[in-house]
C-alpha cells in the first residue's frame, strides 16, 4: 500500500481515535480524576481501538501482522508516547491550568501521532 493511502487511513483511524482519547481525558479530569491519570485513562481507550484498526486497515499486508509481537512493539510505543504525553499534559496543567491542558492535547497528540505513523509502518506491525 501506497504512503499516501497508509497516511490517509492511519489520519482517518487517528481522528476517531483522538476524539475518543480526547473525550475521555477531559470528562474524566472534569469530574476531578487527576490530569495524569485522565490522560492515561483516555490513550488506553484510543490505543485500544487504534492497534487493530491500523493494525487491520491501514498496514495490512503481505509483510505486516496484528499479533502478539506486534502487540508487543506497539506497547513499547505506546508507553513511551503516553509518557511524553501525560509528562506535557501534567506540565502545562501546572503551569498554564486545566483549560489549556485540554486545547494543548490536540497538538501534543499531533506531534505523536506522526511519529507513531513511521514507528507502526516501519516496525510495530511488521512480521
Amino acid at each position: 500500500m501506497s504512503l499516501g493511502r497508509q497516511g490517509g487511513h492511519y489520519l482517518a483511524i487517528g481522528i476517531v481515535q483522538w476524539l475518543l482519547d480526547w473525550g475521555v481525558m477531559v470528562g474524566l479530569s472534569h469530574l476531578g480524576l487527576p490530569v495524569e491519570w485522565a490522560n492515561i485513562s483516555g490513550r488506553v481507550c484510543g490505543a485500544s481501538l487504534g492497534f487493530w484498526a491500523n493494525g487491520r486497515f491501514t498496514f495490512a499486508g503481505a509483510n505486516t501482522a496484528v499479533g502478539r509481537h506486534q502487540l508487543a512493539r506497539f506497547l513499547v510505543m505506546w508507553l513511551g508516547t503516553t509518557a511524553a504525553s501525560t509528562w506535557a499534559m501534567g506540565t502545562i496543567d501546572d503551569v498554564l491550568g486545566l483549560q489549556w491542558a485540554w486545547l494543548a492535547k490536540p497538538v501534543v497528540e499531533l506531534a505523536l501521532g506522526a511519529l507513531g505513523f513511521f514507528m507502526s509502518r516501519h516496525w510495530v506491525y511488521r512480521k
